[in-house]
């Protein structure tokens, strides 16, 4: 199994892309602790332990934080795939609190993710981290200028903190999915997918599982002269 034994946070873990990270975790040896804001949905396989909080609330990732200090006392991999777009505006017309709300989720939920992480780990052990960030945090498109930013956000965060502690034995990798079939993007206006859809090279929607087994290469031991990597799994989308 290819993340035998490691230790395993995953955020945004009830549904989407991050259940799929989740799942795939555990199928290949992992202890997995799903976090997630979403009420428990009560179907997790046996080696999967759900915990509830607000990524964006500094005071839930310290007690989450001490709990894991406490039992098992490490981390060995986190994968933040939280993330929110309740919004589409733009930059004309978005409101402050909208603002506010997605970069809390989206941007500062990984940074208080990864700070936790490298706060227990440093000078302790490995620790690989995997953000999902956007092709929206790459490229650029129509309105959802708050998504757009702290998409643009999370990837540069990632090669930061790749940089900064890669002599500590922190790697920090980030994904980049095109459009991938989760409940936020079906809940989008079919045309806006349409859109994205139509300047896909491969020519379909992706899977959730698809974006997992990427993170589950960089999770593992496997890609341990991985760092610093931006990895499109696209469909070709920002290859153009």
């Amino acid at each position: 199994m290819r993340v035998w034994d490691k230790v395993a946070v995953v955020t945004g873990a009830n549904r989407g892309i991050g259940r799929a990270c989740a799942d795939v975790l555990v199928r290949e040896g992992a202890k997995v602790f799903a976090v997630d804001v979403l009420p428990d949905p009560g179907d997790w396989p046996s080696n999967i332990a759900y915990r509830r909080f607000d990524v964006g609330i500094e005071s839930e990732w310290k007690t989450f934080g001490s709990s894991l200090a406490t039992d098992p006392g490490r981390i060995d991999i986190l994968v933040c795939a939280a993330g929110i777009a309740p919004t589409k505006a733009g930059a004309h017309d978005v409101s402050v609190a909208d603002w506010d709300a997605i970069l809390r989720v989206n941007q500062t939920g990984v940074l208080l993710g990864m700070r936790m992480a490298l706060d227990m780990m440093l000078g302790r052990g490995a620790l690989s981290i995997v953000n999902i960030s956007s092709i929206w945090g790459q490229v650029g498109g129509t309105g959802q200028v708050a998504y757009h930013a702290s998409k643009g956000a999370v990837i540069n965060m990632t090669r930061n903190v790749a940089v900064t502690y890669a002599k500590q034995r922190v790697r920090a990798n980030v994904i980049l999915p095109g459009l991938i079939d989760t409940d936020m993007v079906r809940v989008q206006k079919p045309e806006m997918n349409a859109a994205t859809l139509a300047l896909t090279p491969v020519g379909r929607i992706g899977l959730p599982e698809e974006i997992a087994a990427g993170a589950l290469f960089l999770a593992s031991d496997e890609a341990s002269f991985v760092t610093g990597a931006v990895l499109a799994i696209d469909g070709g989308f920002t290859a153009q």
